[in-house]
């Protein structure tokens, strides 16, 4: 009965209340060195899948994991807080960027080489992608990057800047070796759900490359400079992917059109980072996908493809037989090389992913041997 009344809570939010503005503002002030301010801000966001546990600390809520920590979501919220404090001089909200600063201090996973990750602790199926805990992600890693990068400024603490000098090094590793790094024609791509299509989801591509930025501008370091170089010249050649016909973006690799919601995010992040890289045809490109040029003709075509190609995205992946527990069993089964379920074939591939091809359900792809690979070197 909880899935049938969160499906239709979707299709309602889905069909009526699509809305082409949203509210969210590009922060001008971001950006120098001696900036604490974010790229972006709102004081009107809904966060309705936050879960506050009793520290203070924010954990998201999904019907397939449940409540779990992640250090992109705890970062943003930090992020927010910050900008509340930095526009009205809110002491609370002072007191709750730094608890957000404080876990992630606490949660980073140190490698013997000095490398740095915030790992998700929890196993997510993203469309016929099986992420299996622990797993990396580059929106993580560029989120937790602005936050931390930030607290430094306000704090100098010195641990904070330790962390942060290791935290590029998952940049240079590729998704076969278990890192965010993947080729595009020209330059490279970070994904946020690695294992998964290229060149992924852009806004958290778009959050790994401002993070790459507030890292590059706070060290110095050229490494981070070239990673960041690298991913824009990835941008420049990915970014026909997730246009729609130079009035929209797409979700991930051509998944579904986006809602209003993560199209926004998109444009402004877009604007941000095209700006930051003195790329004027980005910068168009950005131009090109705002709202308030859209005709009504546009705006019925967006809507209704957006419907369109939303609901067979849930009907190729079957949304409605996906379950936390079904998930679990995938995972078992998968952690124990054995064959999924229902299933006509299975093997290991060449980078360690087990793809598999089922009857009942759809080809499930993990990165399960990889992601235990990469937690092993960073606990030995």
């Amino acid at each position: 009965m909880n899935s049938i009344r969160l499906a239709l809570k979707a299709l309602r939010e889905e069909i009526l209340e699509f809305r082409f503005a949203y509210p969210l503002e590009v922060v001008g002030q971001a950006g120098p060195r001696e900036s604490l301010h974010y790229y972006l801000y709102s004081d009107k966001f809904s966060w309705s899948v936050m879960r506050m546990d009793a520290s203070g600390v924010p954990r998201a809520w999904r019907r397939l994991y449940g409540e779990v920590y992640k250090a992109a979501f705890i970062a943003w919220w930090g992020l927010v807080n910050l900008e509340h404090h930095l526009r009205h001089g809110d002491t609370p909200a002072r007191e709750a960027f730094m608890r957000q600063i404080d876990w992630l201090d606490g949660h980073a996973v140190i490698g013997s080489d000095g490398s740095v990750v915030w790992p998700n602790q929890y196993d997510l199926l993203e469309g016929d992608t099986l992420l299996m805990a622990p797993w990396v992600s580059a929106y993580d890693q560029g989120m937790v990057i602005s936050a931390l990068v930030r607290g430094y400024r306000m704090t100098g603490r010195p641990r904070l800047l330790g962390l942060l000098r290791g935290a590029h090094r998952i940049f240079e590793i590729s998704t076969r070796d278990g890192g965010v790094r993947a080729a595009a024609p020209r330059g490279v791509v970070y994904l946020e759900h690695p294992g998964g299509p290229t060149p992924g989801v852009l806004d958290g591509f778009l959050t790994s490359l401002l993070g790459l930025y507030d890292l590059w501008v706070e060290t110095g370091d050229s490494k981070v400079e070239s990673l960041f170089r690298e991913g824009i010249a990835g941008l420049k050649s990915f970014l026909p992917v997730w246009d729609y016909h130079q009035k929209w973006s797409w979700y991930a690799t051509r998944e579904y059109l986006c809602p209003p919601t993560y199209h926004v995010i998109n444009r402004s992040l877009l604007r941000v980072v095209a700006g930051l890289a003195g790329e004027p045809d980005l910068v168009a490109q950005a131009e090109r996908w705002n709202p308030d040029s859209l005709s009504a003709t546009d705006r019925l075509e967006i809507y209704f493809g957006f419907q369109v190609t939303k609901n067979w995205s849930r009907v190729r992946h079957r949304t409605w037989r996906q379950s936390k527990e079904r998930i679990e069993v995938l995972s078992r089964q998968a952690a124990g090389n054995l064959p999924l379920r229902n299933a006509s074939k299975y093997f290991h591939g060449t980078e360690g992913v087990i793809r598999v091809e089922r009857k009942m359900l759809p080809p499930v792809r993990t990165s399960q041997e990889r992601n235990q690979g990469i937690s092993r070197n960073f606990r030995d």
